[in-house]
């Protein structure tokens, strides 16, 4: 049943391999643009780590953050207050007695860098030498701690922990939040910092990342039949969630509406889908029943989509399972082909780019599809922005993380 409190995203922040902020990342997004850079370190001699590129962030937050700030922050908890205060500052600012706001910041792995280099500072030079604020930089809820400590947030600060599904996760718990009537304002999305030679070599082990180390920009191909896993990305994405009610008494400006949530888990394999796609369809069903919608209305999927051989045609087959012969208007965009996969942070960043096409009618492309897979069974938006219809629109954002979560979310245009 759909809840009568209505919730709308009044704010967006970000910052990304794309750019430093909503407006470069989304051009960046919308122009096909890549985000994976070879890396200037000497990682793969030093570690025989045999990926020499990822997806790094296009704007340093010590450009931003003051010093004091970066000094006492995992670069988790950097990225998302960065996203925060940009996405406060496009909602206006609102006013909002503490009690009634809450803040929901998901991250995959938390404080890795933080951990890592404690560890090595530990066996080298000794306890003493460690930062008073290791702990508190490395716990997975530090950034969501840090957003509320930001804007006096006090009607709960919640870090769901579902691997890559963790973002999306978290805007939808923000949803929930609004409904029940715990909070009028929610700020809400999902970080990562995870590029270190650590999480690099591991993943690298586990057959996941691309080994296109001779072409980056061209490394994340989901969908192509050449495609060799993903890209290791990071950064953060934050939206401002409202209780329609709050946001017009004040005036806001609504870019849309999150209407629908979806959860489920496949309960298959720790990190394979369950190949019948079975949690991935109730996922999407459980949104779009949520939102009071059906298939036919849903224009535009933000696909999760990493790269991955098997990943990749698991979800589409999900699609056409659900929706049938409605399928065939739907477009899909798997943006990871250009941010990279930012992991905990993913789901965050997708829902903003679904926000942002359904408010703009714009679906991003999906690029380095040279020879797509005849497997595919949904529509692909290719290297051009696809013009979505008029009137009333939906769309969805998926999210799929190791573990076998599954999150989807139905954005609608307001």
């Amino acid at each position: 049943m759909t809840s009568a409190r209505e919730v709308v995203v009044t704010g967006l922040g970000a910052t990304t391999p794309l750019g430093g902020d909503v407006a470069s990342t989304w051009e960046a997004a919308l122009a096909g643009v890549s985000g994976a850079r070879t890396l200037e370190n000497d990682w793969a001699e030093k570690y025989g780590i045999p990926v020499t590129f990822a997806a790094t962030i296009k704007v340093n937050p010590a450009e931003v953050l003051s010093r004091p700030e970066t000094k006492r922050m995992d670069p988790s908890a950097q990225y998302a207050v960065v996203a925060t205060r940009e996405a406060w500052a496009d909602a206006g600012s609102p006013e909002v007695d503490g009690d009634r706001l809450g803040a929901v910041v998901s991250s995959g792995i938390g404080g890795i860098q933080t951990i890592l280099d404690g560890w090595d500072t530990l066996r080298e030079r000794g306890a003493r030498r460690m930062l008073p604020m290791t702990v508190p930089m490395l716990m997975p809820n530090s950034p969501a701690a840090y957003v509320s400590l930001e804007l006096g947030a006090r009607a709960g600060t919640h870090a769901q922990v579902s691997a890559c599904a963790s973002g999306a996760e978290a805007v939808g718990y923000a949803v929930d939040m609004i409904r029940s009537g715990r909070a009028d304002v929610v700020v809400a999305g999902g970080t990562e910092a995870a590029i270190h030679p650590m999480p690099l070599g591991a993943f690298a082990a586990s057959r996941t990342l691309s080994l296109r180390n001779d072409d980056p920009q061209r490394a994340s191909r989901p969908y192509d039949v050449d495609r060799d896993g993903f890209v290791l990305g990071e950064g953060a994405a934050v939206l401002v969630l409202e209780s329609a009610e709050h946001a017009a008494a004040r005036g806001a400006r609504v870019y849309a509406k999150v209407s629908g949530v979806g959860l489920s888990s496949d309960a298959y394999h720790i990190t394979s889908p369950d190949p019948e796609g079975t949690g991935q369809v109730a996922a999407m069903r459980f949104a779009i029943q949520d939102a009071g919608v059906t298939p036919a209305d849903i224009v535009h999927v933000n696909a999760h989509a990493t790269s991955t051989k098997v990943g990749d045609l698991t979800e589409t087959a999900s699609i056409r399972k659900l929706f049938g012969p409605d399928a065939d208007h739907v477009q899909l965009s798997a943006t990871k082909s250009m941010t990279g996969h930012l992991l905990g942070g993913a789901g965050a960043i997708e829902s903003l780019f679904a926000v942002k096409a359904v408010s703009e009618r714009l679906a991003p492309p999906t690029i380095n599809v040279d020879n797509p897979d005849p497997e595919l069974q949904v529509p692909l938006v290719r290297d051009e922005p696809y013009k979505l219809p008029g009137g009333d629109i939906a769309a969805i954002n998926n999210s799929f993380g190791f573990g076998g979560h599954n999150v989807a979310l139905v954005i609608q245009n307001h």
